[in-house]
């Protein structure tokens, strides 16, 4: 027949005409669920949460763990999940929302269509080299999140949503076709994917200092994970990511909690809490755990010992826990772990954090001793807290401290570092206070005679002393008999130094006098036991080198100073020999231009060459004790 050689000439131009149709309805496809697989993504990713919810709260109330739904695995929910669904919505007495499928979304026909006329002309192979080549280069740019995707939860959510919404095409295809795709071309893209999402949220999140939004992208990512699960994908390094993006958020929820403590302690007035009422009472008590029989016992007003910062701190650190506990929850993980997660970041923030703020703070100018005195308290009242914290964070996770491995709180040793950092900012502060007042000095070092009264910038001095002490009432005894000792050690160092300095050429006797009767003052102050607790004159020592220098001079007894020198039973044990050739040397210039020593000359005309003598002998003693050293 002639038409059979026109059939043999036009089916094969046919054949290939048919092909070509099909393959352009299929990049259509292509084209069509890659602009819509964000969408297809965002409806798995629903309704994964929504059944994930209905479980918990299930299993809540019958003690049931139902199988997770393979969401639009295949295109429906199992049945009995549709049966506790219906009868969840009969309880609420709202209407089930209406389960859409992949195949709601996404015309598959293209597909099914071409993979048909490829097989049946014998080119099935050539169609599934390109349908999987063509996803991969989908896959790959999927994959690819936008720069600023960091800054807001709504890029993180529509990267998850193009990945989900990609995979959930695969797994459909993978299920409906014969060979199109298989479990092991799904697997290995998502195991090129999963690379590439790890190494995208390690980025992107490091840059987020924001704890609630990295909050929201754990609680995406686990829904993520939980929804790729459902399709059979492992999502285990995802969770083990998890991990890494938790350091992230309690770095960013410590930094949130610094700002928090810099507030508290700018806002403070480092006074005891002035309490008016028993309701005033609750509200402070409800706050922080703070008991003392004896204040109960007193009536109102009343004040307590710590500061308004106390009970704020406390309430903080409490929600810092909460905090840290959030991201805990889904993780899959057991108490035991999440209660070693809960005690070691509170622990990060009571060794680093709030330790940190408290050293800055006692930096601080505007923080002095009575602010100082306060903080002392503050954190003493904060240490004995430490084990209600213990408790708080047992009844969160039922897990006891006493279980072995159970991480302490290391509360105690930060506020007991913190008081001592105090301790050792009032020494210096009373110091440099110390230091203003002796600089305020303006002795005539060549005055003839003593005004018969002591200075006014000591006067001034030891009163100041007199009352800082007296705040120093609510210190523990120790902290107290340590800052005046040290107080006094430090005056009577200025006060000798003030006699050495270099810059001082002459001393005249009336101003040896005049400077005796400020010691005298001193060791007054000393004596009037200013800080409870010393015993006999522990105090007066600190002016024991001072007031053996003056008797020396004042008695000019150097005969007994030079035959007991070495002795222990010294009189003059104290005065070192290189001392008292200073201030004698001092003495000596005057004695020539003022003719001071004139009334010993008439006892005894040879006084002067005593004087040179008694020079000779210190000097001897002085180079012995250089050779000797």
């Amino acid at each position: 027949y002639r038409f059979c050689p026109i059939m043999i000439e036009n089916l094969p131009k046919l054949r290939e005409e048919i092909k070509d149709v099909s393959m352009s309805d299929l990049k259509d496809f292509l084209e069509s669920i890659r602009k819509h697989s964000d969408r297809i993504g965002e409806t798995a990713m629903k309704q994964a949460l929504q059944q994930k919810t209905f479980n918990i709260a299930l299993h809540k109330q019958t003690g049931m763990n139902y199988k997770k739904s393979a969401c639009v695995a295949n295109g429906t929910v199992p049945e009995d999940d549709h049966r506790g669904s219906e009868q969840a919505a009969d309880e609420d007495g709202e209407p089930e929302e209406e389960v859409l499928t992949v195949q709601d979304l996404v015309d598959f026909s293209p597909v099914y269509r071409c993979l048909h006329i490829y097989s049946v002309l014998g080119d099935k192979e050539t169609f599934e080299n390109y349908y999987r080549k063509q996803r991969r280069k989908q896959a790959r740019l999927v994959l690819q999140p936008q720069s600023n995707m960091y800054e807001t939860v709504e890029g993180y959510r529509k990267y998850f949503s193009q990945i989900v919404g990609f995979f959930v095409v695969e797994d459909h295809i993978l299920h409906v076709t014969q060979g199109l795709v298989t479990r092991v071309f799904t697997d290995e893209l998502w195991n090129m994917a999963l690379a590439k999402i790890i190494a995208v949220l390690r980025t992107h999140s490091s840059y987020c200092t924001d704890p609630d939004l990295v909050l929201e992208l754990k609680n995406l990512i686990v829904v993520f994970a939980d929804t790729v699960q459902g399709y059979g994908f492992l999502v285990n390094r995802l969770f083990d990511l998890l991990f890494e993006i938790r350091d992230q958020y309690n770095e960013t929820l410590l930094k949130k909690w610094a700002g928090l403590f810099r507030e508290i302690f700018e806002a403070d007035n480092y006074s005891p809490i002035p309490i008016a009422n028993e309701e005033e009472l609750r509200t402070v008590i409800s706050k922080f755990p703070f008991q003392d029989s004896e204040l109960v016992k007193q009536t109102f007003p009343k004040k307590l010992p710590m500061s308004q910062s106390v009970p704020q701190i406390y309430m903080q650190v409490k929600e810092f826990i909460y905090a840290s506990l959030k991201f805990s929850e889904s993780l899959h993980r057991s108490s035991t772990e999440i209660d070693d997660m809960l005690r070691k970041s509170t622990n990060l923030l009571l060794t680093r954090t709030l330790s940190g703020c408290l050293q800055n703070l006692m930096k601080k100018p505007h923080i002095g001793l009575t602010e100082l005195v306060q903080i002392i308290i503050n954190t003493t009242h904060l240490e004995q807290a430490c084990k209600y914290l213990e408790d708080f964070i047992t009844n969160i996770t039922n897990i006891s401290p006493e279980t072995v491995h159970t991480t302490r709180l290391y509360g105690l040793s930060t506020f007991k570092d913190a008081r001592h950092a105090a301790e050792g900012e009032i020494y210096t502060k009373l110091n440099q206070k110390i230091d203003e007042f002796i600089q305020l000095a303006d002795y005539d070092w060549t005055m003839p005679e003593p005004d018969g009264r002591a200075s006014g910038y000591l006067m001034d001095l030891i009163n100041f002393l007199r009352s800082t002490f007296q705040v120093f009432t609510h210190l523990p005894g120790k902290v107290a008999q340590t800052a005046c000792m040290s107080a006094c050690k430090h005056l009577s160092t200025s006060l000798m130094q003030m006699l050495l300095d270099s810059e001082l050429k002459q001393i005249s006797m009336g101003a040896i006098q005049q400077f005796n009767l400020d010691v005298i003052q001193c060791e007054l102050f000393a004596s009037s036991e200013p800080v409870p607790g010393f015993q006999g004159d522990t105090l007066q020592l600190a002016f024991i080198d001072l007031r053996q220098l003056l008797d020396l001079f004042m008695v000019w007894d150097w005969s007994t100073y030079l035959a007991d020198y070495g002795q222990p039973t010294s009189k003059y044990l104290r005065v070192n020999p290189s001392t008292a050739l200073i201030l004698l040397e001092k003495m000596k210039d005057t004695s020539k231009k003022n003719n001071i020593f004139a009334q010993f000359r008439k006892n005894d005309r040879d006084k002067q060459k005593l004087i040179e003598t008694v020079v000779k002998q210190l000097r001897s003693l002085v180079n012995g004790m250089s050779q000797h050293t």
